[in-house]
């Protein structure tokens, strides 16, 4: 039996430090579209700003409109020193979160000179923060301290904190919630948009809040399980309607991104129907997994070793991904949150 390592090595691969893109191509639909068509095995470089002119006839874009909270704030300690911290959800009257070092139980933790947190306790590598002010108040909070929780590959970004909090979103983001983007959309404008709709490609809205489930390292003991941490969804009515008519009418669907394919797949039974439209999803998506309502896929070029790159593995085949994944290193494609596209018909 293979162990982990072993596994992740099959999911493994080199890109060069300069194609790891540090901020969003402008305009957004200049960036570049890898398409590949899994029934004749062909494969076509683009400009993602052509993408309708590589989606089949009344295809279905279904999206998510999660947008991005300010969730990363850098704080001081009653020490004097630094730390930073990564809000992740609210615990009852607490808020859990990540912190770039190790806390002390009852410490406060200030924005300058106002106080903000005080830390009340620990869960493994979460900490328990009690908020000094009305927990109603977060949201103004976070845009009055908070960052844009930016992924640790973007180190070099020439963008402003403004301009970071704007960039890392979608222009379709709509329901807060999420601590990191789901990428695939950051390439869409508004203008693409209108033109998609105009060439009578459908546009369906659901929400995925993106949390540890999307972005966390996978580890061993998620491995075993088959599950990921937990990630809250909502198909709304009118959506699921739009969904069921796709697929009675024989209108190909397609996820922008990951998070569109977890939220689709979590709420489908084993016929393809949407009888679960909110909830909690857990759903590891590794090679074998029965895709029951998505019939394509686009997708930014992910991480190494990640549940990402597995979700797209399963979706496509390991082998063709791995060789695609290695065509875009050699023709310079620009990787990860910020970088290039691949569509998967």
């Amino acid at each position: 039996m293979p162990s982990f390592d072993d596994i992740l090595r099959l999911y493994d691969y080199a890109v060069p430090a300069e194609l790891v893109a540090q901020a969003p191509a402008a305009p957004r639909d200049a960036a570049r579209l890898l398409v590949h068509d899994r029934r004749t095995g062909t494969t076509t470089d683009a400009s993602f700003r052509e993408i309708g002119n590589h989606l089949p006839p009344g295809a279905v874009l279904v999206i998510n409109e999660t947008k991005v909270i300010p969730a990363r704030l850098r704080l001081w300690r009653d020490t004097g020193g630094q730390a930073e911290v990564l809000l992740l959800g609210t615990a009852g009257g607490l808020l859990k979160a990540f912190a770039s070092r190790r806390l002390r139980p009852e410490e406060r933790l200030c924005h300058g000179t106002e106080p903000l947190f005080e830390v009340a306790g620990e869960n493994g590598k979460e900490w328990f923060l009690r908020p000094l002010f009305p927990l109603h108040e977060l949201p103004a909070v976070l845009e009055r301290f908070g960052e844009a929780p930016l992924p640790p590959y973007i180190r070099e970004s020439p963008l402003s904190r403004t301009d970071l909090l704007r960039e890392y979103q979608s222009v379709f983001a709509r329901e807060p919630g999420s601590i990191a983007a789901p990428t695939a959309s950051l390439h869409f404008t508004e203008r693409l948009l209108e033109k998609l709709k105009r060439a009578g490609i459908g546009i369906v809205p659901v929400t995925l809040h993106v949390h540890l489930g999307t972005f966390a390292p996978l580890s061993e003991d998620r491995w075993k399980k088959g599950a990921l941490h937990r990630e809250e969804y909502r198909i709304h009515p009118h959506a699921v309607a739009a969904l069921e008519a796709a697929k009675t009418q024989g209108r190909p669907v397609i996820a922008v991104g990951t998070t569109v394919v977890r939220t689709l797949e979590s709420a489908a039974d084993a016929a393809g129907k949407i009888v679960r439209p909110s909830g909690t999803t857990n759903l590891f998506i590794r090679e074998g997994h029965p895709f029951r309502v998505v019939d394509g896929l686009l997708t930014n070029f992910h991480v190494p070793r990640s549940s990402l790159l597995m979700l797209v593995a399963a979706f496509m085949g390991r082998g063709t991904m791995m060789d695609l994944y290695g065509h875009a290193v050699k023709e310079r494609y620009r990787f990860f949150s910020f970088g290039d596209a691949m569509l998967i018909l």
